[in-house]
């Protein structure tokens, strides 16, 4: 069993994801921050809000007083703290000149630019490479760990830059085309949330488990 094998499993299963939910890159970039700690319903309420509001534009938020916007993105959780990421992810991004000059870093710097925002942690770049400026990077959450420890494929105590790159590593070496990465990444997190949530939650139901057969913790 790979991670590749396990990945062409779910997809059978499930299908395309079509993920990530937004409607721009920078709706996307701004539900990575919401989103933490929270369920996506959550987020979409913040972003209806803020559209609502006329006020989905890095140059809005940033103006925008810390208590104004904490009230919008309120129903996200947590609104006073990711009002500051929000305004603080969109001072950086318009101080570096935009979606336009952003597009054309290397992954590394952009990757970097991005972790050097105060509020925005590997997960939450990752999200934003992968799923906004369609980069080759592998987002590892908390689903994550808890799948692929019960099959048997990671220890579960590897730190995330380690876990990511044991992911990237092997993906990388059967997949060489960085479209068909990039588009197996965005399907792959998608998938992994899915079958979390469905099925191999903390308690799991693993009569319905499509990988079953190949799971050492299966019961």
């Amino acid at each position: 069993m790979t991670f590749l094998s396990v990945y062409k499993s779910l997809f059978k299963h499930y299908g395309p994801q079509y993920w990530w939910p937004g409607e721009t890159p920078f709706e996307v970039m701004i539900g990575a921050v919401l989103t933490q700690n929270t369920a996506w319903s959550n987020v979409e309420k913040a972003i209806v809000n803020l559209k609502q509001a006329k006020s989905l534009t890095a140059e809005k938020i940033a103006a925008m007083s810390a208590a104004d916007l904490g009230q919008l993105i309120r129903p996200a959780g947590y609104f006073n703290v990711k009002a500051k990421r929000l305004q603080n992810f969109c001072s950086w991004f318009l101080g570096q000149g935009g979606e336009k000059v952003l597009n054309n870093f290397d992954d590394i710097e952009l990757r970097n630019g991005l972790l050097s925002v105060n509020g925005v942690g590997p997960e939450t770049a990752d999200d934003m490479l992968l799923y906004a400026f369609n980069r080759p990077v592998f987002v590892i959450d908390a689903y994550t760990r808890r799948i692929f420890l019960r099959l048997g494929l990671v220890a579960g105590d590897e730190g995330y830059e380690n876990l990511r790159h044991q992911f990237e590593s092997q993906l990388s070496s059967e997949i060489k085309l960085r479209d068909e990465l990039v588009n197996i990444y965005n399907e792959y997190h998608a998938l992994i949330v899915l079958h979390a949530k469905e099925v191999c939650r903390k308690q799991p139901r693993c009569s319905e488990c499509c990988l079953r057969s190949q799971c050492p913790a299966a019961e």
